[in-house]
């Protein structure tokens, strides 16, 4: 689906209620498109049907103080709205201010592990370095190695 309009709280609020509409009885997750280093085992097991049963929302706190990663149990426009409308994003606090209203709404959280998302190349060089074999790492790789780069 496209993206809505509005800031950055708007579109993931977007997101969530798109996915309630389309999913009504299923869970939604948003993964920030800046960590190329998650991949499904990592996600795998938290999200199991398993260990889903008493869990309201999953919270993916960033190295930096954000989020990677938002899901919620049960998705709802009213709820997206709720937590993320006005949340102050790229910053030092935003991870706690949406961590906060999670618990706010009472909600049952799981934590994910914190990951670092990509906002520099230090980050990415970082990044790379925990998934050396990734296309990630070798896409920075190939831009490092590149003469007009390294000059």
């Amino acid at each position: 689906m496209p993206q809505s309009g509005g800031g950055l709280d708007e579109r993931l609020a977007a997101a969530f209620a798109h996915a309630a509409r389309a999913a009504p009885d299923a869970p939604a997750l948003l993964v920030g498109m800046d960590t190329p280093q998650v991949d499904a085992a990592l996600l795998a097991e938290p999200l199991s049907p398993a260990r889903r049963p008493g869990v309201d929302a999953w919270y993916g706190p960033a190295a930096d103080g954000g989020f990677w990663a938002l899901g919620l149990a049960r998705p709802s426009g009213p709820l997206a709205r709720r937590l993320l409308l006005g949340l102050p994003m790229s910053t030092p606090e935003t991870g706690q201010a949406l961590l906060d209203r999670l618990l706010a709404e009472d909600l049952t959280v799981h934590r994910l592990p914190v990951v670092t998302d990509v906002d520099t190349v230090r980050d990415a060089r970082r990044v790379a370095a925990e998934a050396p074999g990734s296309r990630f790492a070798a896409c920075l790789q190939a831009i490092e190695a590149a003469p007009e780069v390294a000059g």
